[in-house]
């Protein structure tokens, strides 16, 4: 299904959290949402939870995509989570990837994390992804 079927472009936060300097993934998968038709907000580097979660906010997104490399996946993503909830906004999808390994994967996913992306993913895959759920439980 392409974006243009929807009222208004899908919304994506790509967001770099932390310390983690490398942002060359998170640019190339901003690049891709956006060449598929999604309007896409990247945050840039060193973000806190609290700073991704009131810029989604306040920008309406439907997504909200995590780069991360540092290990700080098992801190960085429950934040989030939590922090989304006490905005009510549940229907914003929380997803992500960089180096996590598949077992902290699940781990996350049981917590409410979305699908999460290794290394290597065909950036098809994520837009699709995207795409499929934003139209499933967003109301468009």
């Amino acid at each position: 299904m392409s974006n243009n079927q929807f009222n208004r472009p899908i919304r994506v936060l790509v967001a770099k959290i932390g310390l983690d300097g490398h942002d060359r993934g998170a640019r190339i998968i901003a690049t891709t949402l956006r060449d598929a038709g999604m309007e896409v907000i990247y945050t840039g580097l060193r973000q806190t939870p609290e700073m991704v979660v009131n810029t989604a906010l306040q920008e309406d997104v439907d997504a909200i995509g995590i780069s991360i490399l540092s290990g700080a996946h098992m801190t960085v993503f429950p934040k989030v989570i939590k922090l989304l909830k006490d905005k009510n906004m549940n229907d914003v999808l929380l997803t992500g990837g960089g180096i996590i390994p598949a077992e902290d994967m699940q781990e996350l996913k049981r917590h409410g994390v979305g699908e999460l992306f290794p290394p290597g993913t065909s950036t098809q895959h994520i837009v699709d992804y995207i795409t499929d759920w934003v139209h499933k439980y967003r109301n468009f």
